[in-house]
């Protein structure tokens, strides 16, 4: 039995590499070819990204491309042309549904109401204790397809002296579909209380406004940024590369260096992938390896064999950020915004999270490159030190703390008494709970305030809820 399984294994590998290499030849031959091998070997056929992918690292040469090879690039090269190459990416081809019961994953704002407005209460409360009399200019970085700051909006068009105090809704967004989601869901209700609606494609875009307070909110977004891999060698740091093999079914070499990510043949959905793509640690330091390392004290301390992912654009962004809600002590012009970072992670550094979505499960990351969501936990430390002689960090709080305390409770009754009838209530009430699930999103989502307020330390009142257990009480 032992030898027919693996003769079967053994069959069906082979079988899976000719596919593979069958797919490599349809691109010399015509349309009806293409057409009948795609058909014949679906499983295995190349995305548009991964061919890019290949060709950048091999080269090649087509009758209308030219490329020259490369060699191994780094996971951040990977991630953006992924995610972001602006037409075949996963968030620039409007046909990947994305977000939602029909995408690859679902996030807070799709799953209850309540969350958005608990995000604007919040950012409300802010204003009313440091904005004083200034106009709002409300800032979401990565709005995915409108519906987070759609529930934002609903809050302030509810209060007269908010709605009138808006002077910009800014989104930060690059993906033109994306654009197009966001247009349909927001400018009805920005045309009906006349409020400007405007994009940007970064951050660096925006410029402080000292006239203005400036809300910035950022949900799911840092995740999605590029990172490098970093291994601690005896020598020092090397960023650890994706390549190539030349025959996708050859097992890995094994060495002191194995990453962690395996090298074995990918498997997803039941099925084993044909990609040829591994990764490999680059045989001497580099300056970029060395330099990112230096970047936090506290990656010193990890030893030898530690792997790290390194996000520079977070920082860079992070950093941003805090320029934007730089509030110089004693100034005149009172506190210049204040922000909320919501995403999975902590207050610490990793080594092994990155990880692929497809249809609401994980996935190997090389798994079908462009029709993947890719993502990394956050190290909400990494963005704290970026601004912390720029304004002051509050938290980060678990998302089902931060809900509790901003009261949710409160919120999903008031809906549930709304409630036309008693399904409508259960789901009410089962789509809050899900938000604040301790063994789920509750726990696994953390959320980071950034406050503008100055040199000045925010009360305790005014920091809420980003305090101690131990204060609650005094409150």
């Amino acid at each position: 039995m032992g030898n027919r399984l693996l003769a079967g294994v053994r069959s069906h590998l082979r079988s899976s590499q000719a596919c593979y290499r069958a797919s490599q030849l349809r691109l010399a031959r015509d349309a009806s070819f293409k057409a009948t091998s795609r058909s014949l070997c679906a499983v295995s056929a190349v995305t548009k990204v991964e061919k890019l992918v290949l060709d950048t690292i091999k080269g090649s040469a087509t009758s209308s491309t030219l490329f020259q090879a490369t060699g191994p690039i780094s996971f951040s090269t990977y991630m953006q042309l992924c995610l972001s190459h602006p037409t075949d990416g996963y968030y620039s081809n409007p046909s990947h549904p994305v977000f939602g019961a029909k995408g690859d994953f679902i996030t807070s704002p799709e799953i209850s109401q309540v969350f958005g407005e608990l995000v604007m209460v919040w950012l409300l409360s802010q204003w009313l204790n440091f904005g004083g009399s200034k106009p709002i200019r409300l800032v979401e970085l990565g709005p995915g397809r409108g519906t987070l700051m759609a529930d934002m909006l609903r809050v302030l068009s509810q209060f007269p002296a908010a709605r009138a105090a808006v002077s910009e809704i800014l989104l930060v967004e690059n993906s033109q579909s994306m654009r197009t989601m966001q247009v349909e869901k927001l400018q009805p209700v920005a045309e009906r209380n006349k409020w400007s609606l405007r994009w940007a494609n970064g951050v660096e875009e925006l410029s402080p406004e000292k006239h203005m307070y400036t809300m910035v909110v950022a949900h799911e977004f840092f995740d999605a940024l590029p990172f490098h891999l970093l291994q601690r060698m005896a020598d020092g740091w090397r960023e650890v590369l994706i390549t190539a093999e030349a025959d996708p079914m050859a097992p890995p070499k094994v060495t002191a260096a194995t990453p962690l990510i395996s090298s074995f043949p990918s498997t997803a959905n039941g099925q084993i992938s044909s990609t040829p793509l591994r990764t490999c640690v680059s045989p001497t330091a580099s300056a970029t390896a060395n330099l990112l390392a230096a970047s936090s004290p506290r990656f010193q301390n990890l030893p030898v064999g530690s792997r790290l992912e390194v996000a520079p654009v977070s920082f860079k962004i992070a950093r941003r950020i805090g320029e934007l809600l730089h509030s110089p002590a004693n100034s005149e012009d009172g506190a210049a915004g204040c922000a909320l970072i919501v995403d999975y992670g902590g207050e610490k550094s990793y080594g092994n999270s990155f990880r692929a979505f497809k249809d609401h499960k994980i996935v190997d990351v090389f798994h079908r490159p462009g029709e993947c969501d890719l993502t990394t936990n956050v190290d909400f430390a990494y963005l704290k030190d970026a601004v912390l002689d720029l304004a002051i960090p509050l938290g980060p709080l678990p998302q089902g703390t931060f809900l509790t305390r901003m009261g949710l409770q409160l919120r999903v009754e008031a809906l549930k008494k709304a409630a036309k009838n008693e399904e409508r209530k259960l789901s009410i009430e089962k789509a809050a709970n899900r938000l604040v699930d301790a063994t789920g999103m509750g726990s696994q989502y953390q959320v980071l305030a950034i406050s503008g307020s100055g040199q000045n330390q925010p009360t305790l009142e005014q920091r809420w809820p980003f305090v101690d257990e131990q204060h609650v009480r005094q409150l």
